[in-house]
């Protein structure tokens, strides 16, 4: 504030009077309490839905994901050019040809509808429902998997295993789960042993650890805000931003479960944010940056040149129109632009599934196949999406012949029940 100058030799008093009147004139000082708006939750008014309804789309969820997770299984980490050179354009279910190991397929060359680690999680999630139905809070969750792990390692010592091949089958599923044990054992021994453990899960990366198990939160919550929190909770293999990726999943989830446009599902990243990640200083909301850079590969897309589409010749099997491969070879090369040193990067896998969920235009098997043959963690991707959209759809909806073969296989030659499963959520929901 300026003073007006005043005339020499004036009382001190009188100084202290004039300079009061101004401040008491002067309203820049002064404290005023502008509202700050109240939290937007993303619309939670989709549809109710029947218990018949429900376990619908639980189905759905759960077979869309092994869906997925099984066209991916044969060509998980491949390159796209790997794929389009062995397979040209995978529209479906192709047989599990590959080596058995703990992430993948648990036997060699398996028949096409088997699944890989990304259903066997699924499935354990159910199974953590149904046993913790009163507590799934963290510590449960933790205690869950220390609980399983210690019974596989039990079996061990079991004199059923009396060949190599029964001890080398035990031995698998123990390193499918040894990483996730140690972590889980350490978040039950204290903070500084759960901190020092998580740095170093696989090998201290932001690998998409959640992202196999949290989209099962959004079946058990209508509400997209409360399946982001307790999925959040859950992240104990998470660090960095991947922690608000495996939340969002499951909020995505959630309302797909009860909103048919893929748009609504997508948009919700720019409401649905309870820890404030949107509030970092400097680097922002990298979840919502990334999601939105796929979405204007998907835009972008629309306004390139086909004229000389006739010259391009799309890669065998490819179900679609020329032009619509030179729209989609487009955005498999942007996304190729921003590839992690890892394929089961969160940030990456993140990318490409709303990517593929936009370039879908909520087509089930045009969002898979789209993620199936980009490559890298395929299977994991279009596991995501196929839960994503199959709680969209509904297990009705699903594509009838895919549907009832991955069932199937799951039920007769893997051991892996997706009804019952799905009843058994259903219930307890």
């Amino acid at each position: 504030m300026v003073l007006p100058k005043l005339k020499n030799n004036l009382p001190l008093s009188l100084l202290i009077l004039l300079v009061c009147m101004f401040a008491a004139c002067d309203t820049s000082d002064k404290n005023i309490e502008l509202p700050i708006p109240s939290k937007t939750s993303y619309g939670t008014d989709g549809r109710s839905l029947t218990q018949e309804e429900y376990y619908d789309k639980v189905l759905g969820a759960l077979v869309g994901s092994a869906i997925g997770d099984a066209m991916g299984a044969s060509t998980e980490m491949w390159y796209r050019t790997q794929i389009q050179k062995e397979y040209g354009y995978i529209t479906g279910l192709t047989t599990a040809l590959r080596e058995k190991s703990p992430e993948g397929t648990w036997g060699h060359n398996l028949d096409s509808g088997t699944t890989t680690d990304d259903t066997r999680w699924k499935y354990l999630m159910g199974k953590y429902f149904a046993t913790n139905s009163k507590d799934l809070s963290p510590i449960a969750f933790a205690k869950f998997i220390t609980d399983y792990y210690e019974s596989l390692a039990t079996e061990l010592s079991d004199q059923a295993l009396k060949s190599a091949d029964d001890l080398d089958e035990q031995l698998e599923k123990l390193n499918w789960v040894i990483e996730w044990n140690t972590v889980a054992k350490a978040y039950q021994e204290g903070p500084v042993q759960f901190q020092n453990a998580k740095s170093r899960f696989y090998g201290g990366e932001m690998s998409c650890a959640g992202m196999l198990y949290s989209p099962m939160f959004g079946l058990i919550h209508a509400d997209p805000d409360s399946a982001y929190m307790q999925a959040y909770d859950h992240s104990l293999f998470d660090i960095g931003y991947a922690r608000d990726i495996t939340a969002m999943v499951a909020a995505m989830t959630s309302i797909a479960m009860r909103h048919d446009d893929v748009d609504s599902i997508l948009n919700a990243i720019d409401y649905i944010d309870p820890l404030k990640y949107r509030n970092s200083r400097l680097i922002g909301r990298l979840s919502e940056s990334s999601l939105k850079a796929g979405l204007g590969y998907v835009y972008d897309s629309k306004t390139i040149d086909t004229s000389d589409s006739l010259k391009v010749q799309p890669p065998k099997n490819y179900p679609y129109s020329r032009t619509q491969w030179i729209k989609e070879n487009y955005i498999h090369t942007q996304l190729e632009s921003s590839q992690m040193p890892i394929s089961f990067h969160a940030g990456e896998i993140w990318q490409i599934l709303n990517t593929g969920l936009k370039f879908g235009e909520g087509d089930f098997l045009k969002t898979i196949q789209f993620t199936v043959n980009y490559g890298r963690d395929n299977d994991t991707v279009a596991a995501v999406a196929g839960m994503i959209m199959g709680a969209r759809d509904g297990y009705d909806k699903l594509p009838r012949a895919i549907k009832e073969e991955v069932l199937r296989v799951n039920r007769d030659q893997l051991g892996i029940d997706l009804e019952t499963l799905a009843r058994e959520i259903v219930i307890k929901g």
